[in-house]
């Protein structure tokens, strides 16, 4: 390398009327070109300010001192990076700045938004359908690893589990919600809703029938004459003879 060959340099900016300052590592085409920095973010600052370089330290004009430089260079931010806000590099080692990220990701999102893409690409009834989903999967994957761990609810006894629901109940209480936040009207109107009249007729016959043929089927055994018959033919035959119905035991 001649005394006019092109060189590798680490420089420094500084301005003459603010404290801002840059770094950076330069590869030349030709000896002592005029070069001011290549700053993105804050070019603004070069034309508005006074800029000055200061030569900090030459290389050999070499692939390998092309290496070794940017990683001085890296090293020479690296204290200053995401901390000194007079430093105006925006990027160390190939790391981006949080202020950086933060104007790309603005701008991404109003790209995705402009052009629907993403989570502006579905509707409100969607994204809603999607939240349902994935908090049903993340529900059933919690519940199952609570369950095989024996952590929380599956983690405490009957009896803690009677008081939890004693103090919840206190508390809705104290602060009137919940069933307490209810008149007398709308519980009426709630335990009507949830009882018997909610189940469809033809639900209740058929249920009634299921019951009938189940209690119709027992066999019971009279204490006192060891007399067998279903629950009702039973309850004839003792008040027959005046004997107590409650003096029978089930057999079958």
């Amino acid at each position: 390398m001649t005394l006019q060959s092109p060189r590798i340099y680490i420089y420094k900016i500084t301005f003459d009327e603010v404290l801002y300052y840059y770094y950076g590592v330069h590869k030349e085409k030709k000896f002592d070109e005029y070069y001011m920095g290549s700053p993105i973010t804050h070019k603004w600052m070069w034309d508005f300010y006074t800029p000055k370089k200061q030569i900090l330290e030459v290389f050999p004009f070499t692939d390998e001192d092309w290496l070794e430089a940017n990683l001085v260079e890296d090293r020479l931010i690296k204290p200053f990076y995401n901390t000194d806000k007079w430093c105006l590099n925006e990027s160390c080692g190939g790391i981006v700045s949080l202020d950086v990220r933060r104007k790309t990701g603005k701008k991404v999102g109003e790209k995705s938004y402009e052009l629907k893409f993403g989570l502006f690409g579905r509707t409100p009834e969607k994204i809603i359908e999607d939240r349902k989903k994935s908090g049903s999967i993340v529900g059933k994957i919690t519940g199952k690893n609570h369950k095989e761990n024996g952590t929380g609810v599956f983690g405490r006894t009957k009896e803690q589990k009677i008081e939890d629901g004693k103090k919840g109940a206190q508390r809705a209480k104290e602060l009137g919600v919940g069933i307490f936040a209810m008149t007398a009207e709308e519980l009426s109107q709630a335990g009507k809703k949830s009882g018997i009249s909610s189940i469809p007729k033809e639900e209740r016959i058929e249920n009634s029938k299921k019951g009938g043929k189940i209690v119709s089927s027992q066999m019971w055994e009279c204490c006192e004459t060891g007399f067998v018959a279903n629950a009702g033919n039973l309850a004839r035959y003792q008040r027959a003879r005046g004997i107590d119905t409650s003096k029978r035991k089930r057999i079958s």
